[in-house]
């Protein structure tokens, strides 16, 4: 009898040491957790050192992981604030839907809103959809796309400008674009910049180029035209007009 006591005593003993590591383990980790959730401005200030210019950190939908969003697109950053992920996320409970681009088109659609004082407009008469596009006067695919407006607006859809100069803030192209913003009659600048061996008439103003471009490397955009559409679902590249008005109507 006096060994069976002895031996309840050990077990007694190390479930309590058990119970207790596990306790001391589990406070350790919401304090580790507290302390991760006021760490966002570590984050924001290391991927800063890095050249990424966040604006924004909040909860991913995975445990332990912030969703980043940054001058050069979404990003993914563990919670001990050691490794960056690059990539998307899908939902397998939920048809496979992709976080990742749900998340990035909210942050389009608010994006956008900010800057739609800004853009050039060419309206539909009878407008069923709208649509913001990257453009730069040097491109071939953007100016195929403005040859087609009338036909893009005859189908309903609203063509929204916002100026993505692709060489950069110091080109020529830059300039040339500034000039278009800058112009009395835009639409008329806008269209002589894109025609075939057109010009554009040197013009400044504070034209919100910078803005735009930067707006547009935050959305992922590396080249144009780029379109976003109503939803924040971005099209990369050039679509006819009935390619598009098929999109807009699959969306």
């Amino acid at each position: 009898m006096k060994h069976i006591k002895q031996s309840l005593l050990v077990v007694a003993t190390a479930l309590s040491l058990s119970f207790s590591h596990n306790v001391m383990a589990n406070e350790a980790a919401i304090s580790s957790a507290k302390n991760y959730q006021a760490s966002d401005a570590s984050i924001i200030a290391k991927l800063n050192k890095l050249g990424l210019k966040a604006t924004k950190v909040e909860d991913s939908p995975i445990a332990n992981i912030k969703q980043v969003t940054t001058s050069k697109g979404l990003f993914y950053v563990t919670a001990d604030n050691s490794y960056f992920i690059q990539g998307r996320v899908f939902d397998l409970n939920n048809n496979f839907e992709n976080l990742t681009d749900k998340a990035s088109a909210t942050i389009r659609i608010d994006g956008l809103a900010e800057l739609e004082q800004s853009m050039i407009v060419f309206p539909a008469k009878d407008e069923k959809y709208q649509v913001s596009v990257f453009t730069d006067p040097s491109c071939g695919y953007c100016r195929k796309l403005h040859s087609e407006m009338a036909e893009y607006n005859d189908l309903g859809i609203t063509i929204k400008y916002l100026a993505f100069p692709r060489g950069g803030l110091n080109s020529e192209t830059y300039h040339d674009i500034k000039s278009v913003w800058c112009a009395k009659d835009q639409h008329q600048a806008m269209t002589s910049a894109k025609a075939t061996g057109g010009s554009v008439v040197a013009a400044k103003c504070s034209a919100p180029i910078k803005a735009h471009f930067e707006l547009g490397r935050s959305f992922g955009v590396t080249g144009t035209p780029a379109m976003i559409l109503a939803d924040g679902t971005m099209v990369p590249g050039y679509k006819s007009p009935k390619d598009l008005l098929k999109a807009l109507r699959a969306n």
